[in-house]
């Protein structure tokens, strides 16, 4: 366990010392996070730091335009033998509210009307990146 304190008092940093600190967290070695640490500064403030000397008035931050997604309700005939998931096994009948969700690269997740939202969410959030 890591205990990680910040009740010192506050440091001042040359522009050559924060320009240091901001390259090494472009650097291969270290995550900015881990630089943040190393020199005893939030990474909050590393990042602050980073849009300063980049000039950047706000952080650059690139979002798609909210737009409507294609749903397709098809109706499913009863099958004699259930259907494999892409491991190889079969998955379980569900007859209550089954949702599919298609993503680009051809990514395909199932579920029904008992799935934990709060764990979906998890799986999508993961999938997105």
């Amino acid at each position: 366990m890591e205990i990680i304190t910040r009740g010192e008092r506050r440091r001042r940093w040359t522009v050559e010392q924060k320009g240091e600190i901001v390259a090494e967290s472009y650097g291969p070695e270290l995550t900015p996070t881990e630089v943040a640490r190393k020199h005893g500064i939030s990474s909050g403030q590393l990042y602050r730091w980073r849009r300063e000397l980049l000039g950047l008035p706000v952080a650059v931050v690139r979002r798609t335009t909210p737009g409507f997604a294609e749903v397709a309700v098809a109706a499913t005939a009863p099958s004699a033998a259930p259907a494999s998931t892409s491991a190889g096994t079969p998955e379980s009948s569900c007859t209550n509210g089954r949702i599919e969700i298609v993503l680009p690269g051809d990514v395909i997740v199932r579920v029904d009307a008992e799935v934990d939202g709060a764990a979906l969410r998890r799986v999508l959030d993961a999938l997105r990146r």
